[in-house]
């Protein structure tokens, strides 16, 4: 089975982080999104992936490159962001294997996997949600999806595709992409990976759902601290430190220089880190920032940021520097 993995977005909604990093790259929970994705890819012995790359793409291929050798990665770059759809068709010329598992790169999730490969039915994650005119959705019957509709006007369906698509047949995929971009449909003027999935089912592909209760979106500062606090939550109760108060969970790196602080819940500090004279909590602190007498809750702390004084809540990019008096 081969992953394929779209990570060529631009992150606008997490300005300023990601003028410097691409949005898969940012910390939650001790590393990037992105290598959360690719250890759970891992432990279902998937090692094939297709990373479809874009805004500050060559950052995404060192790391992948430099952090995960075991991962057989393909590369491909997306001139242009025309839709999801249009990212899986240029993706296409990789799909080497029968079977394909779609994953946002932004999404963090927790489900049982194993159960949804065996069967080897085409299958979409789902989750119930109040407000569906924000995603795709899917209507079903009899247990079968028989339509999908890409952002409804009307909430015809309360069942969300969330970003996970376990695909049987991939060579009906590609043909149904190719016929997606050569008869130039859309959807929202991009090309849809839902319609290519409609043409799937309308071409006789039997597609199922499976239930994501775990699915957690880090497209936004305040879901991408939401899912600081789960990932957390699984394991993060670091070893103490001489002078520095722990309230777990919270992730500190073993290269964090962490002096007379209180650091929790929910906190992450992340590599070469100077931290003194802080109490910070629900927040995360990116790889080399300093923090130095602050107080500080539910922020986010760029790379190589310095913020110095008090405050309550910061959202601050890389390389910025802060003080209060």
């Amino acid at each position: 089975m081969r992953a394929i993995i779209p990570a060529a977005g631009f992150g606008k909604r997490l300005k300023p982080h990601t003028y410097s990093q691409p949005k898969v790259l940012l910390n939650v929970g001790g590393k990037p999104i992105l290598g959360h994705i690719l250890d759970r890819l891992l432990d279902e012995n998937i090692t094939k992936a297709t990373l479809i790359l874009g805004y500050l793409g060559e950052q995404i291929k060192n790391y992948v490159t430099d952090n995960y050798p075991e991962v057989e990665a393909d590369f491909v770059f997306q001139e242009d962001m025309l839709g999801l759809g249009h990212a899986i068709h240029t993706a296409a010329h990789t799909f080497d294997d029968e079977e394909l598992f779609i994953i946002l790169g932004d999404t963090v999730f927790d489900v049982n996997l194993g159960n949804v490969f065996t069967k080897k039915t085409t299958s979409l994650g789902v989750k119930e949600v109040t407000d569906p005119r924000r995603f795709g959705v899917a209507l079903l019957e009899n247990g079968i999806i028989k339509k999908l509709i890409e952002k409804p006007k009307e909430p015809v369906s309360n069942l969300a595709l969330v970003g996970l698509y376990y695909v049987a047949n991939s060579k009906l995929l590609a043909e149904s992409l190719e016929e997606l971009i050569a008869k130039d449909i859309r959807t929202n003027n991009e090309y849809q990976l839902t319609d290519a999935l409609q043409l799937m089912i309308d071409k006789g592909e039997k597609v199922t759902t499976f239930p994501v209760e775990g699915w957690y979106d880090c497209g936004k500062p305040e879901t991408l601290l939401s899912t600081n606090q789960f990932l957390l939550s699984q394991n993060g109760k670091p070893p103490e430190r001489k002078d520095v108060v722990v309230i777990p969970p919270v992730f500190i790196a073993e290269n964090a220089e962490v002096k007379n602080s209180v650091i929790g819940p929910f906190t992450t500090i992340s590599q070469n880190c100077v931290i003194e004279d802080s109490i910070i909590k629900n927040s995360i602190i990116g790889s080399e920032a300093k923090v130095f007498a602050s107080i500080l809750e539910n922020s986010i702390i760029g790379s190589n940021a310095v913020v110095r004084g008090t405050y309550k809540k910061i959202n601050a990019g890389d390389s910025s520097e802060l003080e209060f008096f």
